[in-house]
């Protein structure tokens, strides 16, 4: 007998899963820290203005003898990332992401505006990426990612759909963390139901590979960084209140100078569905959604890790015996793959062409049946996986790795 998870079924887009404790309070929603009270594990350098202003914290760090772009978002404390821009020219303030203000000492493009030449190893262009390492070495074109990041100074010329240029191949003989932050659809196995696929990625690496999973179901890009300090209430400005502004343990974790992200490490974020919640905690709006996927992108990049974006699974909505790929946040997912130079993986796309292989529409909604294929798949609703769908969809993932020239596919199998 299938183990049934109605006890907390979910309905509509919401994923399963206890929801953390809303603290309501006044403390606005720039994904930064206000007031200049920092986060415990990111020593602030400075503060950035809200509103898209320039960094008050300097550039000096930066390679480059010019100018910090402007961070275009609400942070105030951001997440580690080193300054903007490391161009001699001049750069228009990029839209959608933090200006971040922490420790790290990375260097990396911003979008929007025109860039100058480095001084660094070569000249970047607006949208670009920059490279793994933290060091601006060699330029990359609007909306794709760097070439062989450090490897020399030349130009990419590729141009890439989210980052989908591929990203600088990796060495598989090295040790290596692959990090997932995400929520259900992703997250650990909760005894036989719920499984998401980042249970089931390990066994698709070489030994020299440690996924480390730290989804969590029913979370937001918003609690998932900020457990438990978002509140029920919603601010004027359509947001969900979040005081203190300190991060969750888990995002601490990965951000932690000796045992966190390093060097070579890659790090998965798929979010989507609990933020399309029409209320607090867990709705998030476009905006600061995709402000929270360039911070996180960004907090990566110093620490020489490799940020990957994926949109969301796809729900079981058939049409005859297609499945059409549904989720919300695709559109704001991609769009800050470009301006932050980082691949995205279209998992929404990907699942729903799986599930349409696998002959699961039409079905009868029988998900709690132990011999139709799409119980087999799923739990007792059209979002969670059983151990089995999970390892599809693990699959999928592995396979767009391959597909896209991400760096990571030298470690698979």
């Amino acid at each position: 007998m299938k183990r049934s998870i109605s006890h907390v079924r979910i309905v509509g887009s919401v994923l399963l899963g206890a929801l953390p404790l809303a603290i309501a309070c006044s403390g606005g929603t720039s994904p930064g820290t206000p007031g200049g009270t920092a986060n415990p594990v990111e020593p602030s350098g400075g503060s950035s203005s809200s509103g898209g202003g320039t960094a008050s914290t300097p550039g000096a760090s930066g390679t480059g003898s010019g100018a910090t772009s402007s961070g275009g978002g609400t942070n105030g404390g951001a997440m580690g990332g080193g300054p903007a821009s490391s161009g001699a020219g001049t750069s228009g303030s990029s839209s959608g992401s933090p200006a971040p203000t922490g420790a790290g000492g990375g260097v990396s493009t911003s979008s929007g505006g025109s860039s100058g030449s480095s001084s660094s190893a070569g000249s970047s262009s607006s949208g670009g990426k920059a490279s793994s390492s933290g060091v601006a070495a060699g330029s990359s074109s609007s909306g794709g990612a760097a070439g062989d990041a450090g490897s020399s100074g030349g130009a990419s010329t590729g141009s890439g759909d989210g980052g989908n240029a591929g990203t600088p191949v990796a060495d598989p003989t090295k040790k290596i963390t692959v990090w997932l932050a995400g929520d259900s659809t992703m997250m650990n196995c909760q005894g036989v139901c719920p499984c998401g696929w980042g249970s089931q990625f390990q066994p698709y690496f070489n030994a020299n590979v440690t996924v480390v999973d730290s989804a969590a179901g029913g979370r937001s890009i918003q609690t998932w960084l900020y457990d438990p300090n978002v509140g029920t209430t919603m601010t004027a400005n359509g947001e969900c209140t979040v005081s203190p502004m300190t991060y969750s343990a888990r995002w601490q974790a990965m951000l932690d100078a000796t045992s966190g992200m390093k060097p070579g490490d890659y790090l998965f974020i798929e979010f989507g569905i609990n933020d399309a919640d029409a209320t607090c905690n867990r709705h998030v709006g476009s905006a600061l959604f995709e402000t929270y996927l360039g911070t996180m992108a960004m907090a990566a990049k110093t620490r020489g890790a490799q940020p990957i974006f994926l949109t969301s699974t796809s729900m079981m909505a058939c049409t005859g015996a297609t499945v059409t790929p549904n989720r919300p946040f695709g559109p704001e997912t991609k769009a800050a793959g470009t301006s932050n130079g980082v691949p995205v993986i279209d998992l929404t796309t990907l699942s729903a062409n799986l599930f349409t292989t696998l002959a699961l529409c039409p079905n009868d909604l029988n998900f709690m049946s132990t011999t139709e294929p799409v119980g087999l798949f799923f739990c007792d609703d059209h979002t969670h996986f059983e151990a089995a769908g999970a390892k599809q969809i693990a699959g999928v993932v592995a396979q767009a790795l391959k597909d896209q020239n991400i760096g990571l596919a030298a470690y698979l199998k």
